[in-house]
């Protein structure tokens, strides 16, 4: 069984959110979308952990700027010769 952590958020996040359970669903995708782009995570777990599927966390995290590949130069350059 996975770990919980209670972390305290201000009350001004509640304005970007209709409310508290897409608060929690928000915090946990930005959090595990942090901890995939520090590679902690792989993105299936970071999935697992926001509830979301492998390919959807995938598309959400290009939205967000964050890379989802870690290409070499000489494998980046291969992509597009």
């Amino acid at each position: 069984m996975p770990a919980t952590v209670a972390i305290p958020v201000p009350d001004t996040l509640l304005l970007h959110s209709k409310d508290l359970s897409s608060l929690e669903q928000r915090s946990r995708f930005l959090l595990a979308l942090k901890y995939f782009e520090l590679d902690e995570l792989t993105s299936g777990q970071a999935a697992e952990m926001c509830g979301m599927t492998r390919v959807e966390f995938l598309f959400a995290a290009g939205r967000h700027g964050v890379a989802v590949a870690d290409l070499s130069k000489e494998e980046l350059a291969a992509e597009f010769s």
